[in-house]
């Protein structure tokens, strides 16, 4: 199968270029991504509407991955607890190689078609969890073998990727394709398709916690208050629907733990 993510970069002799032209480049290329991921919106909204109700009772999303894309998915699923509240099992990243590979390359641990599948057992996964797939390649054994033992077991799988026809589509319940094409340095899919597979992750991620009630307005009221930065966002928060002063707020913030529990003290 020929890979687009593999296929020769349309720049070439690089190290001939300016810092400016390497710069100017690279951006060029990176203000395609966008639009590639805008094409996948319809594929994108059927999955959130899948996952949904779910989650609602009960369900987590599980993200599988190696190398990069293994480590976006990691990221994702780590800020949801401090950003939403939410409790750290409602997203979990797992990346091949273990937690060792988020910093250092596990040599062959991509390879491994069964290995995702035991991952996964770990966290005693159901036919109401979700599970998606992320690989720039679409052809990562990890992934692919994973999710096709997910599919065999009446677990709902979905994948990212930024190869047509590659085999991870396959064996995905909902397929998210977003093609960006060759990299600034070939085969360099940490580029463009890390940032298509961010970018769609964001998506995924924040349109599930507003959906499951983490928003209110758009505010993040659930937030952890766990830095001077956040402390003062919440109680600014306090102060504008409310009308208190900012030291009152804040205390009241403080005693109860969340924008939310503050508001709800208050009776809004």
């Amino acid at each position: 199968m020929e890979k687009i993510t593999e296929s020769a970069s349309k720049y070439r002799h690089l190290e001939q270029m300016s810092v400016r032209e390497l710069l100017e480049n690279i951006n060029r290329e990176d203000q395609t991504v966008p639009q590639a991921v805008a094409q996948a919106i319809p594929q994108i909204e059927a999955l959130v509407e899948s996952i949904v109700p779910k989650m609602r009772e009960g369900g987590r999303l599980f993200y599988i991955g190696a190398g990069t894309s293994g480590r976006l998915g990691v990221i994702d699923a780590s800020e949801i607890p401090p950003t939403y509240g939410a409790p750290p099992d409602w997203v979990v990243g797992i990346i091949a190689g273990g937690d060792r590979a988020i910093r250092k390359a596990v040599e062959f641990a991509e390879d491994d078609p069964e290995q995702a599948w035991i991952d996964l057992q770990t966290w005693q996964i159901d036919a109401l969890d979700t599970v998606i797939g992320i690989a720039a390649s679409g052809t990562t054994p990890y992934v692919v073998e994973g999710l096709r033992t997910c599919r065999e077991n009446g677990i709902t799988t979905a994948c990212i990727t930024c190869n047509p026809g590659a085999p991870l589509l396959e064996v995905s319940d909902h397929p998210i394709l977003v093609v960006v094409g060759p990299e600034f340095v070939t085969g360099s899919s940490r580029m463009k398709a890390g940032t298509a597979q961010k970018l769609t992750l964001n998506m995924i991620s924040t349109s599930l916690m507003i959906r499951l009630g983490r928003v209110q307005d758009n505010k993040m009221v659930d937030m952890q208050l766990s830095n001077d930065k956040l402390v003062d966002r919440g109680t600014r928060m306090v102060m504008q629907a409310s009308g208190l002063e900012y030291d009152h707020a804040k205390n009241l913030l403080l005693r109860f733990g969340s924008v939310r529990e503050a508001l709800r003290a208050l009776g809004g």
